[in-house]
């Protein structure tokens, strides 16, 4: 698991010298581990070296995960699509959602969230690039939505999410992440509270943090390929 430590040393370095050159500090950036498919041992090895958030896309990885790492002080955040009959696992497991698409979802969410727990963070997913075969509201369906959220008592509207179609050239890469941005800075010119990115994989990272992501959602680079057989 020595290679996952140095992979994940490999990637906050990339992170810093990004953030150096676009006048960002890489404080202001969390790096999101996408442990999907990964064994618990995977998760323990970049918890080991110093990772603390950790991002699962299928929800039942979620629920095993935090079961098996109870005892570790990791901050789990969910960022797949979630159908509305296991909205109850994510509720109790999670500390974040970044996909929530859907009233019903953010509603199932607040209602199935312990009385125990704080509330659970949460970002809207938005089909920044308009693909059909993609999750995520439209970005006029950004305000209506984040309103409605912002009622229910046990959830926190964060900011947003978007998954980008692939793009060829590096600017190419930053188009959609500005557009989110300034999704994001017209929700809080209406006065919503609202401050977060999650915005950058490992193929895109570095247009993400120069149009201002807050959260990089990170896997490959990381753990390596996936072998999803």
């Amino acid at each position: 698991m020595n290679a996952i430590h140095e992979a994940l040393q490999g990637v906050k370095k990339q992170i810093s010298q990004v953030a150096d050159q676009c006048g960002r500090s890489s404080h202001d950036i969390l790096l999101l581990a996408v442990s999907k498919t990964f064994p618990v041992e995977a998760v323990e090895a970049a918890f080991d070296a110093g990772q603390r958030a950790f991002g699962e896309n299928y929800v039942q990885e979620l629920a095993t995960k935090s079961t098996a790492l109870a005892h570790l002080p990791i901050e789990w955040h969910f960022i797949g699509p979630l159908q509305s009959n296991k909205t109850k696992i994510v509720a109790e497991h999670a500390h974040w959602m970044h996909s929530v698409d859907r009233l019903k979802i953010a509603e199932r969410l607040s209602d199935q969230r312990p009385a125990h727990l704080p509330p659970l963070n949460i970002c809207l997913q938005v089909n920044i690039s308009g693909e059909a075969s993609k999750s995520g509201i439209t970005p006029s369906e950004v305000m209506t939505l984040a309103s409605e959220i912002t009622k229910l008592p046990n959830l926190i509207l964060r900011g947003l999410m978007c998954i980008p179609a692939p793009a060829a050239t590096h600017d190419a890469q930053r188009a959609p992440f500005a557009a989110l941005r300034e999704l994001l800075q017209q929700m809080q010119s209406e006065g919503l509270a609202v401050d977060t990115l999650s915005m950058g994989m490992s193929s895109d990272m570095a247009a993400a943090i120069e149009e201002g992501a807050t959260i990089v959602r990170v896997g490959t680079a990381i753990f390596g390929s996936r072998n999803y057989s």
